[in-house]
């Protein structure tokens, strides 16, 4: 899932779209499986998703049939550029009846895609020339030279070509709270300085590469996680299962819309908070647990208390079910924050189709 970003900007050395042919039959006209399937998660996203397809096949390989792009969209409204896609040559469209989160969306495109190695891109990506090409190479070289190479990410840079970062520690209580006083941007990753393929404990979601058998091992993404911090637990739980996850400074992508670089309104920050809190549930102890919780329900309470101030009474309202998740989880009932959410969910998605 992705929350609608602000307008795009256009990359100076971004690829012409191509001419896409119709499709004449519903099954994809490759000889032999593809051996990279390509997966976006679209959220009221469709011009940028349309916009990184094309930029996707272009790729020779994909033109060869080497590669394909699923795309799956989390219940947006109806577009033109949705009914177009269905008839492009090498793609694929998967759409849901209901927003179920980004890892499920993620496992639904695994599921659907064909490759040995799966890569993930957020719709807000541009590619360059030569990029997909890349990928295919490097995961050829990993299968010689890393056998247990479950997960791989790239280097990212901002519109501006300045650098964007991509990997960081696994989050623990103390850093956790401790760098809510550093920049959004170094809050949650740690820059690294990298001229070579390194290890590291976990890479982001929005443009990540995984192997096929690393993902059938870990059950895919955890569907626990609505948006954010999935990609932190699933290359946790790779390397406790002995996958190595590395970071590929050779290959880089555009990503336009950061997280840490937008507004964050009380909805996203619900989810957002969410998420956490369920990192923690899994991976802490149970003491650091139910501080965060704490800590979480304090801060939602003292920011209903400022909406109510002003007047804002959607936001009041989002920020008092952040306080009733924070308490669930606090408490260990998980299946009551989960049904809340899923409420929270339907009555926002309600909302805004209205």
């Amino acid at each position: 899932m992705a929350l609608a970003p602000p307008v795009m900007l256009r990359v100076p050395s971004a690829v012409p779209a191509p001419r896409l042919r119709r499709r004449t039959r519903r099954v994809l006209p490759y000889q032999q499986a593809p051996r990279l399937s390509i997966i976006i998660v679209n959220y009221r996203l469709w011009e940028e998703t349309a916009r990184l397809v094309r930029e996707l096949l272009a790729a020779p390989c994909t033109q060869r049939g080497e590669v394909e792009v699923v795309v799956v969209d989390n219940h947006s409204p109806p577009h033109p550029l949705a009914r177009r896609m269905r008839r492009w040559n090498g793609v694929s469209l998967r759409r849901w009846e209901r927003n179920r989160g980004f890892a499920h969306a993620v496992n639904e495109g695994c599921r659907l895609g064909r490759g040995q190695w799966l890569l993930l891109l957020n719709p807000d990506i541009s590619v360059l020339p030569g990029f997909v090409e890349g990928v295919l190479d490097l995961a050829d070289r990993l299968v010689a030279e890393e056998p247990r190479a479950g997960v791989v990410g790239f280097r990212l840079r901002n519109s501006d070509g300045t650098r964007q970062h991509s990997a960081g520690p696994f989050p623990t209580l103390l850093p956790t709270l401790l760098r809510l006083a550093l920049p959004r941007t170094r809050r949650k990753y740690h820059f690294l300085h990298a001229s070579r393929r390194r290890l590291v404990p976990w890479v982001t979601g929005c443009c990540m590469m995984l192997r096929r058998e690393c993902v059938e091992e870990l059950g895919g993404l955890d569907r626990d996680f609505f948006l954010y911090y999935e990609d932190v637990d699933f290359c946790r739980r790779a390397r406790e299962r002995g996958w190595s996850v590395w970071y590929e400074p050779a290959l880089q992508v555009f990503h336009h819309h950061p997280l840490h670089s937008r507004p964050v309104p009380a909805y996203l920050r619900l989810l957002t908070r969410h998420a956490l809190l369920t990192y923690a549930w899994k991976h802490w102890p149970g003491w650091q647990l139910r501080l965060l919780a704490g800590l979480v329900s304090l801060e939602a309470r003292l920011r209903r208390q400022r909406a109510g101030q002003q007047g804002n009474r959607d936001e009041a309202r989002l920020f008092a079910q952040l306080q009733s998740i924070a308490g669930d989880i606090g408490r260990g009932s998980m299946a009551a924050a989960r049904q809340r959410l899923r409420r929270i969910v339907r009555r926002e998605e309600r909302a805004r189709a209205s």
